[in-house]
């Protein structure tokens, strides 16, 4: 009201009409001033109030979701230690299963190893057999040559030696 008062006085001495107009209009102004001011304020404090009540809310949801969640996880992981263990078992009966067949397969590779190794064996000790006659029956042959030429050896040698007495006596 004190700026409507002034801009009246100011505004005077172009008439009295003009500045009481003028004067009114601002009064005016302020009062929609001063009443945009109040409900301005009025709705700063209800959308505070709405924002309070939307937080709470949205706490409440959020806590809602939470525990929702905490429920689905602890079902869902209850679930899954289930199938884990369905597949562990599963798991450990094909390694048995596996463990089992590779032990009969190598039981099996074992015995034919076993049954041709003792083969190659027998083959060997008749070869060796074989060739131990075959060098006896050499070194015999050997020997009775060695006694013939010997012998021819010797008698050559007495003969000689029985010239040569003759030839000096």
């Amino acid at each position: 009201m004190i700026t409507a008062v002034k801009i009246y006085e100011a505004f005077r001495q172009f008439g009295e009409e003009p500045a009481r107009i003028l004067a009114e209009y601002i009064e005016e102004l302020e009062k929609r001033r001063a009443v945009t001011k109040e409900e301005h304020q009025e709705s700063v404090l209800i959308l505070t109030k709405e924002i309070k009540e939307t937080e709470v809310r949205l706490i409440r949801e959020i806590e809602k979701l939470r525990a929702d969640l905490t429920k689905e996880i602890e079902n869902l992981r209850a679930e899954l230690t289930v199938e884990i263990e369905k597949v562990r078992a599963d798991l450990t009966k094909e390694i048995e299963k596996v463990r089992a067949d590779l032990t009969k397969d190598i039981e099996q590779v074992r015995a034919d190893l076993t049954k041709k190794i003792e083969e190659v064996r027998a083959d060997l000790t008749k070869e060796i057999e074989k060739v131990r006659a075959d060098l006896t029956r050499e070194i015999y042959n050997t020997k009775i040559s060695l006694i013939k030429w010997l012998f021819v050896f010797w008698v050559g040698q007495v003969f000689a030696l029985l010239g040569i007495l003759k030839w000096f006596f």
